[in-house]
């Protein structure tokens, strides 16, 4: 896995690949604040032993890339967007499949809107369409009251797993425990869950950061994209597919099912049992999706 520091203006992004690059390139997208680590190996060697070169990079204010006082250099979803399309460029990548979760979603349709002739497809999971109102809807179901939208505002596991990680841990130790526990709660109990696993990807990720415990927080401070730009979906015509988790508590169904209604070229697949989290029992419903959209997409 070659690693790479690209440049976005004035800062660099860390990025690694897997499989051969002579094969179609697929980017994969990260949630918010999270590396490019929130992609485990495993899956990444899966799609790219599917036939395809994967490439992961960590967004601006987490892992090895630059991180700065959000108040003095602030950025907003353009800014992200722009951040994918030169890792493309780092990597010497005229176009991509291109993959985002969650927030990663939210970067992958600004990337069909506003950076198209760079995608062969688009994919989205674990995500919402760019007309809702996410700060929004977290607020109103705090306050005990329905979304703004219709649509179903986040479940009690996110917002559990939320007051879990404003939480101190002291060490190492129990800042893994800690996260752990939070991707346990994200992910349900409706597939299989490995701690084990878990543990070991978060301590890569730890490691990867420079042994920084304190995960990122940059992100919350993103102001979401203007929910008029979910008009705009309506041209897209790059080869989309919406991931639906079935058991996703921030954005659960029909959420992926609104989401594909606004892209016209979008098809919906619904993972069964699958929440806001990758445990390896996810990984290959996911991975044959993936790697059947990229094939017919070609």
């Amino acid at each position: 896995m070659p690693e790479r520091l690209v440049p976005s203006g004035d800062i660099e992004l860390w990025s690694d690949d897997f499989g051969d690059p002579a094969d179609p390139a697929l980017l994969l997208v990260m949630g918010g604040n999270l590396s490019a680590y929130g992609w485990p190996d495993e899956f990444a060697r899966r799609l790219a032993d599917g036939g395809l070169h994967v490439i992961r990079y960590d967004h601006r204010d987490t892992g090895r890339s630059t991180t700065r006082d959000f108040a003095e250099y602030p950025y907003g979803f353009d800014e992200m967007a722009a951040d994918a399309v030169a890792v493309l460029d780092g990597w010497g990548v005229e176009r991509a499949h291109v993959l985002g979760l969650s927030m990663g979603a939210t970067i992958c349709q600004l990337l069909a809107l506003d950076h198209h002739d760079r995608l062969l497809s688009l994919a989205l999971m674990l995500g919402g369409g760019l007309d809702i109102d996410f700060d929004d809807n977290i607020e109103r179901v705090m306050r005990g009251e329905p979304t703004g939208d219709g649509l179903p505002g986040p479940q009690a596991p996110f917002l559990e797993a939320l007051t879990l990680m404003s939480q101190s841990a002291e060490g190492r130790s129990e800042e893994i425990a800690k996260r752990v526990r939070k991707w346990r709660i994200l992910s349900g109990d409706a597939l299989p869950f490995d701690d084990a696993d878990y543990a070991r990807w978060e301590e890569r990720a730890v490691d990867h950061a420079g042994g920084v415990l304190t995960e990122p927080h940059a992100h919350y401070q993103l102001t979401l994209p203007p929910l008029t730009r979910a008009a705009e979906l309506s041209r897209v015509t790059v080869p989309a597919l919406v991931i639906q988790a079935e058991r996703d508590p921030v954005a659960p169904p029909p959420h992926g099912k609104h989401l594909a209604d606004l892209i016209p070229s979008a098809r919906l697949v619904e993972i069964p049992g699958m929440g806001h989290a990758l445990p390896s029992s996810v990984h290959e419903p996911l991975a044959e999706a993936l790697l059947t959209h990229a094939r017919a997409a070609r």
